[in-house]
């Protein structure tokens, strides 16, 4: 059960732990042979309702989050029936869904379509050798129960059972049909979350990663679409954030509010739903990161180095020069004649370097301009944009050290 944050490796898939998922998919099949009933469709129908409920009320916004409570008897129904998805434990799923959000879309991520292949993220990394334990350490608020630690080693239980169950409901049609078919649908929708919902979609809120918010994936997932309000505030127990995302999930767990089933619902700050909130340190570090990665640092330091190699020396502007007679003559008599002839050379000094351009970074206030078009808006844009420029600086600096400007004559010679 311990941490694993390295690099990933798309290479390292377990293909013998693959085996029942890709066997699930081709008992789909079976339905072939067995026929398909109305029974067998209309379990199939119901079972994919019920289990994606708990995959998002039950693995995600509770185990993962903690968004709601409920008693302890609660907690193991909603563990038994959330692993009876074939989606491993809920100690799994959660420790592994809290280490998404605490490295959202960097090279730490278990399962970013921005650092990774769009396959891996969606299910490959379910199979990598790396990720087949967990960190414990960040779920101690569930490990500290025994029946969800049981739940963890006979994690594949629940699963046989509700098999077994469509089995003996509906013979050979209710286990293919009921069973697998539901089974394999709610795999990928809920993959599509950690796929899908960081490529396609809206961007209503700065989270400083590539979380978006997809009205189709909201439907199939009772909710889960709207993953950038997720990622925007993860404590809240809803994700949809207006009247008007459609968020299944909250409306069941209300329910269950209602009838004293769960409690203390945790709602998002109208600070966070009206984006009028300072943004935290993380989310405005990793979003200048990505304005100052929209920048052509190659470019600036290349044109940087070939200006530094052009510059012009004393020697290079051909001044008139003045002997020291001359010299001692103008600082005595304080002529008019002296007083031109130094005018004359500063202003020739001054025409010289004025056709020397050295290629700067762009302003605060420039890069304020570009983080205005790149993220919605938020109180902390500026404070993006000045992080940004820091970097930007620190990067330039850095370069300039590593790969010295072309040798040349420094303009103060």
């Amino acid at each position: 059960m311990t941490r694993n944050d390295a690099p990933h490796d798309e290479g390292d898939i377990v293909y013998p732990s693959a085996v029942p998922f890709v066997l699930a998919h081709l008992a789909c099949f079976g339905a072939l042979l067995s026929g398909v009933t109305w029974t067998s469709v209309w379990l199939a129908i119901g079972l994919y309702w019920l289990r994606m409920f708990a995959v998002t009320g039950g693995y995600h916004r509770y185990f993962s989050h903690r968004t709601y409570k409920t008693n302890r008897f609660g907690q193991f129904l909603l563990a038994l029936l959330a692993q009876s998805t074939a989606q491993k434990s809920v100690l799994w799923w959660a420790s592994k869904h809290r280490h998404h959000h605490r490295y959202a879309d960097t090279e730490h991520d278990v399962h970013s379509p921005v650092h990774t292949s769009f396959a891996y993220s969606h299910l490959g990394w379910i199979f990598s050798t790396q990720h087949a334990r967990f960190d414990d350490s960040s779920i101690a608020d569930l490990t500290k129960f025994p029946e969800l630690r049981w739940l963890h080693r006979f994690e594949i239980a629940p699963a046989i059972l509700l098999a077994l169950i469509c089995f003996a409901i509906d013979g050979w049609a209710g286990l293919f049909v009921g069973f697998f078919w539901s089974t394999v649908a709610v795999y990928h929708a809920t993959f599509c979350i950690n796929s899908l919902a960081h490529v396609h979609g809206d961007k209503d809120y700065v989270t400083g990663d590539e979380s978006r918010n997809n009205w189709w994936l909201a439907i199939i997932t009772m909710g889960e679409g709207w993953h950038n309000n997720h990622h925007a505030y993860q404590y809240s127990v809803r994700q949809g954030f207006r009247w008007w995302q459609w968020d299944p999930t909250y409306y069941l767990i209300l329910g269950l509010s209602k009838l004293r089933l769960v409690w203390d619902l945790k709602e998002p700050p109208q600070a966070v739903i009206e984006r009028s909130q300072a943004l935290p340190p993380r989310v405005i570090e990793r979003s200048a990161e990505t304005l100052a990665a929209s920048v052509p640092l190659d470019r600036i330091v290349a044109a940087f180095q070939e200006a530094y190699a052009a510059t012009p020396t004393l020697a290079d502007l051909h001044l008139p020069t003045m002997t020291t007679a001359e010299l001692r003559a103008a600082l005595t008599e304080l002529s008019s004649r002296a007083s031109d002839r130094l005018a004359q050379m500063q202003q020739q000094a001054q025409d010289a370097y004025a056709n020397w351009h050295m290629p700067v970074l762009p302003s605060r206030e420039e890069l304020s301009e570009k983080a205005a078009a790149m993220f919605v808006k938020t109180p902390s844009l500026d404070a993006i944009a000045a992080r940004a420029h820091e970097l930007l600086v620190e990067a330039m600096h850095a370069r300039l050290i590593a790969q010295p400007a072309a040798a040349g004559p420094s303009p103060n010679a």
